[in-house]
């Protein structure tokens, strides 16, 4: 890779300045803060911005690009089925039914079907649709904090104020209810001596609040957009227990969290979950637009032809694209390298936390890390101004790195899959230099 170095100049270059006034003018400016400069090419986990500077990712485009930027075997795929095929709706394609085929052979036994969309929130709508036709019912359970797209039932379904405020209505027939967060626990408890609270609150909620028509449960194995929040070890596998108990349906949203992303394929391994529906997405394409619904036979029962559909679901282009990402993590065992690599990296910021005035919390699972920021860790005050001040000056000295979370006060850390020693050690080093000096 070779040692990445300063930025050259105060950021942002000549030419990101150029492009950025263009954007100004004729692009709508509905994203969020990102650090001033305009990316141009990529390799591997390092990004070059148009005025020449390099950078490590820590974001992968958004928990995308898990084999990299522009890996080679991937980039090949994608030109060839450029030259065969680039849509076909309805029919099937080799690529889209040697993906189905793949997927299931990938993903824990019980799911046994796939089906294939364009967008993570195209997934979780659609598993919202099937949760609805098997049971008959339309309420669905789902946790503040989440985010599953925003699209009209996947916003509704979401909660984060941000997503739904000013938008008017949402769907009627969602049930919120808390999600496991530790370090900001709604009801002021200990996790260590809660036992599991927000779990037994769910009894309350539906008795209270669900009219009967109760159908269905979609949750996150972590929270991404909320801030990277992890649940406590056995949260997931009580909770699944729980909607067994009340005959619902489990749908699981790993669209973040699979692909290799916490150190096993999806994270529904850590604890053995048994999902009646999985939606998927980001990863799976690694930069090309396509995700997947996994599901049970038995859960698809009652559906009809037309029921499911998407115009560049499941598109030959796409399909050859996820069918070599797949390929590429299996050759280059990526899923063990992301625990691998992901533990230095959770030590090392762990190790940054424990010096830093501002760092207050590291919470994470292979490589993927929220890290957040306080104004002091006694009161943990979110700190979203130290926050944009950590995103700038981590580009300044070369590592790109993201803001999430519901307060605006946590570093998103997810790099590419293929880091080395070499990329991780270095970007700890930046990131401790930033970090400490604050």
């Amino acid at each position: 890779m070779g040692k990445i170095t300063n930025v050259k100049d105060r950021l942002p270059g000549p030419e990101s300045q150029r492009l950025m006034a263009i954007s100004q003018q004729y692009e709508a400016r509905v994203q969020g803060y990102q650090a001033p400069l305009v990316w141009d090419h990529a390799e591997g986990v390092v990004v070059s911005d148009v005025d020449g500077n390099r950078y490590i990712d820590w974001t992968s485009g958004v928990l995308v690009t898990n084999v990299g930027h522009c890996h080679p075997k991937l980039v090949h795929a994608i030109q060839e089925a450029a030259t065969k095929l680039l849509n076909c709706y309805e029919f099937p394609t080799e690529p889209r039914v040697m993906l189905a085929k793949r997927m299931v052979e990938i993903t824990p036994p019980h799911l046994d079907r796939a089906f294939f969309l364009t967008t993570g929130s195209d997934a979780t709508e659609a598993a919202m649709r099937v949760v609805k036709r098997h049971t008959g019912r339309y309420e669905i359970i789902s946790f503040y904090g989440g985010f599953h797209g925003r699209t009209a039932e996947a916003r509704s379904a979401g909660g984060l104020g941000g997503v739904r405020r000013g938008f008017g209505p949402t769907v009627p027939g969602f049930i919120h209810v808390p999600y496991p967060y530790c370090y900001r626990c709604p009801f002021k408890a200990r996790p260590e001596t809660c036992g599991l609270l927000c779990l037994d609150y769910l009894d309350t909620t539906v008795h209270c609040l669900s009219t009967g028509s109760l159908a269905g449960i979609i949750v996150e194995p972590y929270q991404g957009s909320a801030g990277f929040i992890f649940p406590p070890a056995g949260y997931l596998k009580r909770l699944e227990e729980w909607v067994r108990a009340q005959d619902l349906v489990f749908v699981l949203d790993e669209v973040q969290s699979s692909f290799g992303r916490t150190g096993k394929f999806f994270a529904m391994e850590w604890e053995g979950l048994t999902p009646d529906l999985v939606c998927i997405g980001k990863g799976i394409g690694s930069g090309m637009p396509i995700s997947a619904l996994m599901a049970t036979s038995e859960v698809l029962t009652g559906l009809k032809s037309g029921d499911l559909g998407s115009t560049l679901g499941g598109s030959p282009f796409s399909c050859a694209a996820a069918l070599a990402v797949i390929e590429i993590m299996q050759e280059e065992k990526l899923v063990e390298n992301a625990a691998r690599i992901g533990a230095i990296l959770q030590q090392g910021l762990r190790d940054i936390m424990e010096h830093s005035r501002y760092l207050g919390d590291v919470r994470g699972q292979g490589m993927v890390a929220g890290l957040e920021f306080v104004t002091d860790k006694a009161t943990r005050e979110p700190a979203p101004d130290i926050t944009v001040r950590v995103i700038s000056e981590a580009a300044q000295n070369g590592v790109i790195v993201g803001k999430v979370g519901m307060y605006g006060s946590v570093i998103r850390v997810a790099p590419p899959l293929v880091m080395n020693e070499e990329e991780a050690h270095e970007s700890l080093e930046i990131m401790e230099k930033v970090i400490l000096s604050l």
